[in-house]
């Protein structure tokens, strides 16, 4: 039996001899030195809470939670909420799905491989890409390993990386943290009434460009109609072409792979997951000359020795567990259980209805935007573009005041700048787009 460590930790087995000379093999006289922790946050062996029965307890979250402000939310940029079917939880919240971390024993997991299976499947569907991952953290990550892909595999030397100048900042700040590293510099093109300004594109593109990455919809909604000649110029350069999108709007937009995009990502939780307010699943989907390239895990089909189809994880380009020099990213895990929950959520919509959810994405905008624009004070949309879920308005008032009077009403919208809103319409808050109208006419006098 191994013995406990000086602090008496059955975690880190390790003697005070044994402790003792680590300490001193790196210069350190304690354990604590080793930890820059600031006081103000270090524990101090109580945790300030008192103990309290659960029936007081369940009143207590009650009037806490009661204290959260009860708005309708038109708010999108990122995070969309959509209908997530009952389905989707009851299966989902089934233990064998719950408790599996991740799928290395293929034996007893095959259940959850199956449906990962048919995530990657889906995506490659809608993508026309032949390889899809079986999930990635969410999109910011998907677009750095995207970006550290295109380095790796970019023909000859370059280290600019080209994104929209209208993009998340979070977003954009996940990648330089990626590219960082990497030795890539993150820079920006112009937009053109909120798409691509291809012609500026091309003249900042050029023998250093590793990758281009381009939005469809874009973060203002508008979706964008010259990719293919954003592909050919990247292509021209021997760069990659990354597209972002997500599940819903692929099921009518053209296929990525026919437009010439190398890699595509996204937050594929659009679907089984709703709003999480930050949380996501990461798409990640490429051509199959980089599948020793792709992060994270691939499933795939096999047989087993009675010559049943099985299902197990066939690639992990992650390997510093089994061969750390050939590891392509530091992904250590992924988001299985919410893939599986997009997964549940697309085949029960099926291909018809996930092209009807989408439709709706199309013309629910339209309709609200139309509205808007009727009243005095007001210019919607902004952008003479289509629009996928969300639009951008116009207020001659400033647009924080707009978004305050609003929020009085019951309504939380974003107020991007001085005279700019941005509105977002699905099917879960359409039948309160009268209201929003009617505040709305209120916030623009």
């Amino acid at each position: 039996m191994t013995a406990r460590n000086s602090h008496g930790s059955p975690f880190a087995p390790h003697t005070t001899e044994e402790t003792t000379a680590m300490l001193e093999a790196v210069g350190a006289e304690s354990v604590e030195e080793l930890f820059d922790i600031p006081e103000s946050v270090r524990f101090d062996g109580e945790f300030g809470i008192d103990s309290t029965g659960e029936r007081e307890l369940r009143a207590e979250m009650r009037t806490l939670l009661g204290r959260n402000d009860d708005l309708t939310e038109f708010l999108g940029r990122g995070h969309y909420d959509h209908y997530v079917p009952s389905l989707v939880d009851h299966l989902a919240d089934r233990s064998e799905f719950l408790t599996s971390y991740t799928q290395y024993q293929p034996e007893i997991t095959q259940g959850f491989l199956q449906v990962l299976f048919e995530y990657q499947s889906m995506l490659v569907e809608l993508t026309g890409l032949e390889i899809a991952n079986c999930s990635m953290y969410d999109a910011a990550t998907a677009l750095g390993e995207a970006a550290a892909l295109a380095d790796r595999v970019r023909g000859t030397s370059g280290s600019q990386v080209l994104v929209p100048e209208l993009m998340r900042e979070e977003r954009r700040s996940v990648l330089e943290n990626y590219t960082e590293g990497a030795g890539l510099t993150v820079e920006t093109y112009p937009h053109d009434d909120a798409n691509a300004d291809v012609e500026a594109l091309s003249e900042v593109a050029g023998e250093e460009t590793v990758m281009v990455y381009a939005e469809s919809p874009t973060v203002r909604g508008t979706i964008e109609e010259r990719l293919e000649e954003v592909a050919d110029l990247a292509h021209a350069h021997d760069a990659l072409f990354v597209l972002g999108s997500d599940p819903v709007a692929l099921s009518v937009l053209e296929k990525p792979a026919t437009i010439g995009a190398d890699v595509v990502i996204g937050d594929a939780a659009t679907l089984g997951l709703g709003t999480s307010y930050g949380m996501g699943l990461g798409l990640f989907a490429t051509r199959e000359e980089f599948v020793r390239q792709v992060p994270g895990r691939l499933v795939g089909a096999s047989t087993d020795a009675a010559g049943e189809r099985t299902y197990t994880l066939t690639l992990q380009t992650r390997e510093q567990h089994i061969r750390r020099e050939r590891a392509t990213s530091n992904i250590c895990t992924n988001q299985a259980w919410v893939a599986l929950r997009t997964a549940i959520h697309a085949a029960s919509l099926g291909p018809s209805g996930l092209v009807e959810l989408a439709r709706e994405c199309l013309e629910a905008p339209v309709d609200l935007a139309r509205r808007l624009d009727d009243i005095v004070g007001v210019k919607a949309p902004v952008h003479d573009r289509h629009h996928f879920r969300e639009f951008v308005v116009r207020t001659d008032q400033p647009a924080q005041a707009v978004r305050e009077t609003l929020e009085e009403y019951g309504f939380a919208v974003h107020a991007i700048d001085e005279h700019l809103i941005q509105v977002c319409v699905t099917e879960t808050n359409r039948e309160k787009t009268d209201a929003l109208v009617t505040a709305f006419r209120e916030a623009a006098r």
